[in-house]
């Protein structure tokens, strides 16, 4: 809860303008990668999620641990898109926890420094029962922001949950997005999304085991961001987990073979795993991938944008 010693909701979400870096204007579209990490909680990669952000207004795609506050360090190195109270469109590919983690940070946060918009967001069946839970588990946080010394607003807190089918889920100037089924294990549903911006095509897969669906919605795409695990991982791995693994991820040779494929422009790898110990790098894992890829290809980072 906010001291009565601080500014009002409104004044708080007033961060510096960010200073630009050069004198050429920055692309159209922006892919900004959020949060890299998976389950493993390390401390350089924040939970999944990425933000396209399309003539400074943002969509984020997943909500992992950490997902605001990695929005407002990209804001201060320069996206405006990504201002805090602007987070109001996402879209969700599937509700295993560390892509969700971050979801009640999204509804909340952005309300508490200013938003006034509902939030919208897009995703799986058994979206909308995880939406009303959370606004059930945090009813005495809302009761006492709008009917106390805050005045908080009555509709920033608000979430349009909508639950999709494969196909265009979401149309606006700025991006067409479409959703396609992806296999994550067990998962019944499990999305990939593909944004068509007026400069850019965007492709994330999501969580996936290798899908022909990524590479019909890629197709050439300007940039593929893709979860990977590396081989030596898995060699490394028990056998109850490799079966996990190739079940639910994809690795280094199944991403070259996809990727070979799809023919992106540029093919960034997130959700990074490394199951090999000390000797499983993110050198070792690009060096997978070169054995087998001749695209461009990178290893994402918090906070890159491409």
């Amino acid at each position: 809860m906010l001291l009565l010693s601080l500014p009002p909701a409104a004044s708080l979400a007033q961060t510096p303008t960010p200073t630009p870096t050069s004198t050429a204007p920055p692309p159209r579209t922006q892919v900004v990668l959020l949060g890299t990490g998976n389950p493993s909680a390390d401390p350089d990669r924040s939970g999944p999620s990425v933000a396209i952000v399309v003539n400074d207004a943002s969509y984020i795609v997943d909500c992992g641990p950490g997902v605001v506050r990695r929005a407002s360090a990209a804001f201060r190195k320069g996206v405006a898109g990504l201002a805090v109270p602007k987070l109001k469109t996402a879209f969700i590919t599937h509700l295993h926890s560390d892509h969700t983690l971050g979801y009640p940070d999204l509804i909340f946060t952005p309300w508490v420094l200013g938003r006034k918009e509902p939030l919208e967001v897009f995703g799986p069946s058994g979206l909308k029962a995880m939406t009303d839970h959370l606004l059930l588990a945090y009813s005495e946080d809302i009761d006492i922001r709008t009917n106390g010394l805050e005045h908080g607003n009555r509709t920033g807190y608000k979430v349009n949950a909508h639950e999709i089918k494969p196909g265009v889920v979401y149309k606006d100037e700025n991006v067409t997005v479409k959703a396609f089924l992806v296999h994550h294990g067990s998962w019944r549903e499990a999305y990939g999304y593909r944004f068509e911006t007026p400069d850019k095509v965007i492709v994330l897969s999501g969580d996936c085991a290798p899908s022909p669906s990524v590479i019909e919605n890629c197709d050439g795409c300007d940039v593929l961001v893709h979860e990977v695990y590396t081989q030596l991982g898995y060699d490394e791995s028990k056998e109850d987990w490799r079966k996990y693994i190739t079940n639910f991820h994809t690795s280094t040779k199944e991403l070259a073979e996809l990727a070979t494929k799809a023919k992106p422009k540029l093919l960034v790898l997130y959700h990074q795993m490394f199951f090999g110990g000390a000797k499983d790098t993110e050198e070792g894992l690009l060096q997978e991938m070169r054995q087998h890829y001749t695209g461009k290809v990178v290893s994402a980072h918090d906070l890159d944008v491409y």
